[in-house]
């Protein structure tokens, strides 16, 4: 069953929450977040992306950045831009973005139920990424940045969220990308111990979006027992920052493809090799695939629907039979060389949000030769696979829209 537990936040004076607010450390390189945090002396971007207040040249996982993150959280907290609240108690965090909404419980999980399996994971972590989040988590002594995680929905949790939600948030403002952030906070003793005994009633949580901040908390929490003769078990570093969304409020979007050459190939030749494996047929605009086993491939300036050909892949393997393995065990990896996805430095994978215009735009450019649109992996393949303790292929989700950092911290002690 699944444990939670409340908490004291860290998070931002009212009147500044909407500058804290920053995208994930993870969805930016530091030029990006160098040109997000300009003129922001407050944006959390300061704390999950320290590197941008040091020099250009400095390796981004070198001590020195992981100290000036710890740093620049302790002065924010100085400088009474954060607060912490003085009782625990849970948080209710409200997006919509366009047609979506999504209202999360923001808990602390417990990393007990993440080594046994009570959170069920989908896909594997990359040892760099994953210690680079040991290093930051355990410098700042604190869960900056939430794990997304889902549920089955339950009745009885919606509706104690819905009775929060009708009081005035903590927070509510929109960001620049036209999605609102809403913030309430549940203090009511009554009301916390009914959603803890509710999700104890829950079988399985759901990793949605952060592996590694999972895996990294895990980490962080046995590196400190085993350093702690007094260890028992109750300490803060036992537990990590969630946000708890219903599954029904899930929005997954596609993960693209594009690769920066055709392995040695010439275009007529890669056509061929494509066409063993797929029906090609050429179309007059873009394609956004709108069911599965349908595919979109950009060349040469010009969009193809691609379709599995019978019997190219197997329809019984609820792995084997995603689309983002079809791609790859068909096309990504016997014709374009791309054996490993995880490491092969000439695929870059492209979230939906951005649509297939940036698709076309970097193919365009020269930078990469070919690009792949996807139709996207469903909630219902995600939670079913993980129940199997399957691992989906790299990058096989894109979650919309993605938290803001910076709404709330967890201290480790």
């Amino acid at each position: 069953m699944a444990f939670i537990k409340p908490f004291k936040a860290v998070r931002p004076k009212k009147e500044l929450a909407e500058k804290v607010a920053a995208l994930p450390y993870d969805v930016m390189n530091t030029d990006e977040a160098i040109q997000m945090a300009a003129g922001n002396a407050v944006s959390f971007l300061h704390i999950s992306r320290p590197e941008i207040d040091l020099p250009r040249e400095i390796d981004v996982h070198s001590d020195p950045v992981y100290v000036k993150g710890r740093d620049n959280l302790e002065k924010f907290l100085a400088e009474g831009v954060l607060l912490q609240d003085e009782t625990e108690r849970y948080y209710v965090y409200r997006q919509k973005m366009g047609n979506i909404t999504q209202t999360g419980l923001v808990v602390c999980a417990g990393v007990d139920d993440y080594q046994t399996g009570t959170i069920k994971k989908h896909e594997l972590t990359r040892a760099d990424k994953e210690e680079d989040r040991v290093k930051h988590i355990d410098a700042l002594n604190a869960n900056d940045e939430p794990v997304f995680y889902t549920y089955r929905n339950d009745a009885a949790i919606t509706a104690t969220i819905d009775q929060v939600t009708k009081a005035a948030p903590l927070y509510d403002f929109t960001t620049d990308d036209g999605v609102s952030h809403a913030l309430w906070d549940i203090a009511d003793r009554k009301l916390v111990d009914s959603l803890t005994k509710s999700f104890a009633a829950i079988p399985t949580l759901y990793v949605a979006d952060g592996h590694h901040r999972s895996a990294a908390a895990s980490r962080v929490r046995d590196l400190r027992r085993d350093a702690n003769p007094k260890h028992t078990g109750s300490e803060e570093y036992n537990y990590f920052l969630t946000v708890i969304f219903p599954d029904n409020e899930m929005t997954i979007m596609p993960y693209n493809r594009v690769v920066k050459d055709l392995n040695g190939r010439g275009v007529a030749e890669f056509m061929a090799r494509v066409g063993e494996r797929f029906e090609v047929t050429p179309v007059a605009g873009a394609v956004n695939p709108g069911e599965r086993h349908q595919f979109g491939m950009f060349i040469g300036g010009k969009w193809y629907e691609l379709t599995p050909r019978e019997d190219s892949f197997p329809e019984d393997d609820p792995v084997a039979s995603m689309d983002v393995s079809i791609l790859q065990d068909n096309l990504l990896s016997p014709v374009l060389g791309v054996r490993n996805p995880r490491t092969d430095q000439r695929i870059h994978f492209v979230g939906g949000i951005r649509g297939v215009e940036e698709l076309e735009r970097v193919v365009n450019s020269g930078e990469y030769m070919v690009a792949f649109s996807l139709f996207p992996t469903s909630i219902e393949e995600l939670m079913a696979l993980a129940d199997e303790d399957k691992i989906m292929p790299p990058k096989s989700t894109w979650f919309e829209p993605k938290l803001r950092s910076g709404l709330f911290i967890h201290l480790l002690d």
